[in-house]
């Protein structure tokens, strides 16, 4: 009974910025789990895709990879128009793709930086969650999961200001949609993780300074691994998580107690 609750069997799953960090980790995990896969990165020559797509692959299961820019509509209809080819609906959506393109004071903060986080991590957030929404009401039903982060939910004075703002806007979004979509039996929730080692986060745990200074605000006293942050990815999309909508869900070690 208790694998049937986590159980993906059967279920298709689109993952954006499926290629590395959390999202490959999100992949692994949905894939143990027996979903097949569509994972989407922006790298237009994308090893990195691929080496994933076949990692899943010798795991049994049926991934379909695709190179799309999520903040481009033309791009993300190109994305969810191959998967339903490939698969026929899309059952759990992962919004992973995001990341902070500089470090800088909003006073100085360039517009067009400002535009490409808001690009990157709302605007590809709506535009993929607005098409495949959409076929999620046809086909239903479905699960929608939002990587959002703790600097959505407490202010930093780091230079990573506009990032802040993106995922704070991002999870209103989760909350608005998590109410619009009830209705469809499509449930909305986010996830904020807190210090994960990863790529886009190695500016904080490179740097012995600034790594020490952002372990002692983490009761747990240390970084997370992506790995920590798939297991509630894999909650929210199974039957395990199948009464829980417009939820704000923090892994953090502790930084926001």
């Amino acid at each position: 009974m208790l694998e049937d609750l986590f159980s993906l069997e059967g279920k298709v799953a689109l993952i954006t910025g499926g290629s590395r960090g959390i999202g490959q980790a999100i992949a692994v995990a949905f894939a143990e789990a027996g979903a097949d896969l569509v994972v989407c990165s922006r790298d237009r020559h994308p090893p990195e895709l691929e080496n994933t797509a076949e990692q899943l692959r010798s795991m049994g299961r049926k991934v379909l990879a695709v190179p799309a820019h999520v903040g481009i509509k033309e791009d993300v209809a190109n994305l969810v128009r191959k998967a339903l080819d490939a698969f026929g609906r899309i059952d759990i959506l992962v919004n992973n793709a995001g990341g902070n393109t500089s470090l800088s004071t909003l006073v100085d903060l360039e517009e067009k930086t400002f535009d490409k986080v808001m690009e990157i991590n709302l605007k590809g957030t709506f535009l993929v969650s607005q098409v495949v929404a959409a076929e999620m009401i046809k086909q239903g039903g479905g699960r929608i999961i939002n990587i959002s982060s703790v600097s959505g939910l407490r202010a930093r004075n780091d230079g990573t200001g506009a990032y802040c703002i993106s995922k704070a806007a991002l999870n209103m979004m989760t909350q608005v949609m998590a109410r619009e979509l009830a209705p469809h039996h499509i449930l909305v929730n986010a996830i904020a993780p807190g210090s994960i080692r990863t790529a886009l986060s190695r500016v904080n745990w490179a740097d012995p300074e600034r790594l020490a200074r952002r372990v002692r605000e983490i009761e747990m006293k240390r970084f997370g691994e992506p790995e920590e942050v798939a297991g509630i990815a894999l909650y929210l999309a199974s039957k395990a998580g199948s009464f829980v909508t417009g939820e704000i869900i923090r892994v953090d070690g502790g930084e926001m107690i």
